[in-house]
């Protein structure tokens, strides 16, 4: 059997023979090695050193089936501090292998390495892999696939080909100093100059028209897009013009599949597509379309790249001419929430007797979480942030102060006076948290390093309540070492008297990073099954930089089996 065809697909790891996708074979553990380095690459007319791994943007893409063990041995050649997160594998028993810098483990120092444990349980389908050190996960990204278990297959027809569609964000400046800017002088950091699809701008922007992605199709085939929203900053819409896309799965997590003009997708977030090669090939005027990207920013007054990404779906057995301008896709408005709320509405899990649900249908514990944007005081009004003050953003009025050893091993090796336990269950006071004109008192947190304790296999329900607070906008609210269900949303101030009567109990979707409506409220349950530390953060970096984060400690239940593992011996020290 030969290679009929090898497409850009095979420059991201997939090789297609005889025209279908081949079952990955593998060993049930494998290796990887991934070297963190400084590498020279060039977008926008401009060239400039990014962190990479193994010199490519985005990253190697890292496939497994689920329940696979996946052994990464990280050495940092590079000038910067490292951490490598696995985001949404939820690393049964395992923090120590979950990423995020000084809350389960110190950076790795340049010069130094360390070996990741990825543990994969129930996950199947795409999610990624990020940086967790700083804004690092700009450039260093990449996808995960995890298939289904050998023996067994897709809840849909086979697609002919997989194509991962990696959205993300370019700056021509250094990220690093970016941060650093905005840090020190509390103001908003610099948006980014452009958006990418698999590291490629696209044909709008200077310079780049040469190294669009282009997807090449065959007429009457299906394709699976395994798409990842690795931007830093900026929910997106995603299109494809002249084709309809079919959603089956979000977070490494099957769905009830819908068909859509659209897509959104927030920061952290993952969704597999199907796309129908549909379009007419003979006595057509074009045989390319678009795919396009572009924000969906719901925050008033509050600057974002404006700017469109494209690639190009090409059909490779058209006899028409390729120099026709490609038609270009429908996207919503960057302020159109009702859009955004009517594709969210439509994520159902599929529920089927293969992949069943398990949602807690009563909570142990509720905690209620108001997210908001916040100010510091700053002395004579030194800051360039508003009023004169810093930016800052917090959950329950506590804006998140990262300690100077890491969480995870505070509470392995019981050492006081890293972080105190007070996170509350509920925020501080209540006030209409979606109104206009609030009073200017309330924009000022408390900055602590305060978790909230679990014990063991409880469930939990957290709500997320937006607030107004200098600007109400959709929150990517990510939790480390859980998916959770997404059972309720809304609009306005979450009434818990009457809002329950809402959720979806049934076959809502499980997730690991759920988007809270702007001026609105989510509500996700979860079992906590899975003993260790576990952070929780707003997606958006710039939120996560101001302290929108806080840590769940999920204490050791009664069995070996469901109790936190031992640290490796080579952990990074702080």
């Amino acid at each position: 059997m030969g290679i009929l065809k090898v497409s850009i697909m095979h420059l991201l790891g997939f090789v297609v023979f005889c025209g279908v996708l081949a079952s990955p074979v593998w060993a049930a553990t494998q290796q990887h090695d991934f070297v963190i380095e400084e590498t020279p690459y060039t977008r926008l007319c401009h060239t400039k050193q990014i962190l990479t791994v193994n010199g490519q943007f985005p990253g190697p893409t890292i496939k497994a089936r689920k329940g696979d063990t996946v052994i990464v041995r990280v050495y940092n050649h590079a000038g910067y501090n490292i951490t490598l997160h696995w985001h949404g594998v939820d690393q049964p028993r395992n923090p120590w292998s979950d990423g995020p810098e000084y809350i389960t483990q110190c950076p790795i120092q340049p010069g130094a390495n360390f070996t990741y444990t990825i543990l994969f349980s129930e996950e199947e389908g795409t999610i990624w892999w990020h940086a967790h050190s700083d804004w690092d996960r700009a450039t260093v990204h990449g996808a995960i696939i995890v298939y289904p278990r050998q023996g067994t297959t897709f809840p849909f027809p086979q697609p002919y080909q997989e194509i991962p569609i990696i959205l993300g964000e370019w700056w021509n400046a250094n990220v690093s100093e970016v941060l650093a800017d905005a840090l020190r002088t509390g103001s908003d950091p610099e948006i980014s100059d452009a958006y990418t699809i698999n590291g490629q701008p696209g044909d709008l922007y200077n310079c780049s028209k040469p190294g669009t992605f282009k997807a090449l199709v065959e007429h009457g085939k299906t394709y699976l897009l395994r798409v990842v929203n690795a931007a830093i900053n900026n929910e997106l819409f995603f299109a494809i013009a002249g084709h309809q896309l079919t959603v089956v799965g979000t977070d490494a997590s099957y769905t009830k599949p819908f068909t859509t003009d659209f897509i959104m997708i927030t920061p952290g977030q993952t969704m597999d597509l199907l796309l129908e090669a549909n379009q007419p090939v003979t006595n057509s005027t074009n045989n390319r379309y678009y795919m396009a990207a572009s924000a969906y920013s719901s925050a008033v007054n509050v600057a974002f790249d404006t700017t469109i990404t494209t690639a190009i779906v090409e059909y490779v057995n058209s006899t028409n001419s390729s120099s026709i301008s490609p038609q270009f896709p429908y996207l919503p408005s960057y302020n159109d929430t009702n859009s955004a709320t009517n594709f969210t509405a439509n994520l159902r899990s599929l529920a089927s007797e293969d992949h069943p649900v398990d949602v807690p249908q009563t909570f142990d514990e509720r905690i209620i979480i108001s997210i908001s944007v916040n100010e510091i005081l700053c002395p004579n009004s030194s800051c360039e942030g508003p009023n004169g003050n810093r930016l800052a953003a917090s959950l329950n009025n506590i804006s998140f102060v990262s300690p100077l050893i890491d969480i995870l091993d505070a509470y392995y090796q019981n050492i006081s006076g890293v972080y105190g336990t007070g996170f509350p269950s509920q925020p501080p006071f209540y006030f209409n948290f979606t109104g206009d004109n609030l009073p200017f008192s309330l924009l000022f947190p408390r900055r602590a390093t305060e978790v909230r304790v679990l014990e063991y296999n409880t469930s939990v329900e957290i709500v997320f309540q937006g607030t107004n607070l200098l600007a109400g906008e959709n929150h990517p609210m990510h939790m480390h070492g859980y998916s959770f269900y997404v059972v309720g949303r809304g609009f306005g101030n979450y009434d818990a008297e009457k809002d329950p009567a809402t959720y979806n109990l049934v076959d809502p979707p499980l997730e690991n990073t759920v988007g809270v409506p702007k001026n609105g409220w989510a509500a996700i349950r979860f079992r906590a099954s899975n003993p260790g530390v576990w952070f929780m953060h707003c997606h958006l970096d710039r939120h996560l930089s101001w302290g929108m984060n806080t840590v769940f400690i999920v204490k050791n239940g009664a069995s070996p089996q469901a109790r936190l593992l031992p640290p490796p011996s080579n952990m990074p020290p702080c």
